[in-house]
C-alpha cells in the first residue's frame, strides 16, 4: 500500500461516511447464519439493502474472510472487495482492528479519506434508513461526539429486578444493583437504556486512534430506537423471533417492499 490519503483541511459539506459490514465465515451459535435466508434475502443482505437506502452512507463494503458470503453478497449487488487477513478472523478478535483495517483498505482504494464510519453487524438486520440518517445528522452536527451509538429501553428494567446469587449468604438473592434498594415499584426507577449493537457510528478519527473499548475511549451520544428492532440473532430462537416479528408486522423493512414487488412481478 502507498502512503494513507490524508484528511481533508477543511469538513466536507456532505461528510463521507463508509459503511462496514463484518461477516466471520465460522459461526458456531448458528452455523452459516449470515447466508440464511430471512424473508427471501440472505440475512446479510437485509443490512447492506439497509446502507443503499441511506443517502448518507457513501460506500458500503463487506469484510469477510469467507468466499462464500463474499459471493452471495455480489450476486445481490453489494461490495465485498477483500477478504479479510486471518489475523483478523480469528473467534477472538477485536472489532476495532477489524472497522479500521477495512477503513484503511477504501481510503487507499479511493485516495480519499473518510469522515465517518458506520459499523452494521449482520445479525441485527432491524435496522431502517431514517435512523441511520438521523445518527449521521446528530454526528455532523456535534462535534464534541466521537460517535452515535443505537439505544433502546428494554421490556424489563435491571435496576429493578437485577438479582445475583450472594455467595456470603449461602446463595441467597441479592440485588445487583445498590440503585434498587428500597425501591418497590418500578415506576419509582429511572429510565434504562441499553446499547443493542444495531449500529455504531464513528467519526473516522476515532477509529484511527481506537483501541480497545469504545465506549471507554470515546465521548458518545445515544439514538434510541425501538426495543423490537434492538436485538442481534445468536441462535436459532432469535433467528425464528424477528422472522414472526416481521411476519407480524411489527418490524418494517423498506427493502422487503421491493422483495414483495419482485415476486409477485415473477409469478
Amino acid at each position: 500500500m502507498t502512503d494513507a490519503p490524508q484528511p481533508p483541511h477543511a469538513p466536507h459539506a456532505t461528510p463521507r461516511i463508509l459503511a462496514v459490514i463484518p461477516a466471520r465465515g465460522g459461526s458456531k451459535g448458528l452455523p452459516g447464519k449470515n447466508i440464511r435466508p430471512m424473508w427471501g434475502l440472505p440475512l446479510i443482505v437485509h443490512s447492506v439493502r439497509a446502507a443503499a437506502l441511506t443517502p448518507e452512507v457513501t460506500r458500503c463494503i463487506v469484510t469477510t474472510d469467507s468466499d462464500e458470503i463474499a459471493g452471495v453478497v455480489r450476486e445481490h449487488g453489494g461490495e465485498a472487495p477483500f477478504l479479510r487477513p486471518a489475523e483478523l478472523a480469528a473467534d477472538d478478535t477485536p472489532m476495532a482492528p477489524v472497522v479500521r483495517h477495512a477503513l484503511e483498505w477504501a481510503e487507499h482504494d479511493e485516495g480519499s479519506a473518510y469522515d465517518a464510519v458506520l459499523l452494521l453487524d449482520p445479525t441485527s438486520p432491524a435496522r431502517v434508513p431514517d435512523q441511520l440518517a438521523e445518527a449521521a445528522r446528530r454526528l455532523t452536527d456535534t462535534p464534541a461526539l466521537d460517535g452515535v451509538i443505537s439505544v433502546s429501553e428494554p421490556t424489563f428494567n435491571p435496576v429493578w429486578v437485577g438479582v445475583r446469587p450472594d455467595a456470603g449468604r449461602d446463595g441467597a438473592l441479592g440485588r445487583y444493583f445498590d440503585a434498587g434498594t428500597g425501591v418497590t415499584r418500578r415506576q419509582d426507577v429511572d429510565r434504562f437504556l441499553r446499547i443493542n449493537g444495531n449500529f455504531y457510528l464513528w467519526r473516522a478519527d476515532f477509529v484511527r486512534r481506537l483501541e480497545a473499548s469504545w465506549f471507554d475511549e470515546g465521548t458518545h451520544a445515544g439514538l434510541e430506537i425501538p426495543e423490537a428492532q434492538a436485538f442481534s440473532i445468536d441462535d436459532e430462537y432469535e433467528f425464528r423471533l424477528i422472522e414472526a416479528l416481521i411476519g407480524a408486522g411489527l418490524i418494517r423493512l423498506p427493502w422487503l417492499d421491493t422483495v414483495a414487488a419482485t415476486e409477485e412481478t415473477v409469478r
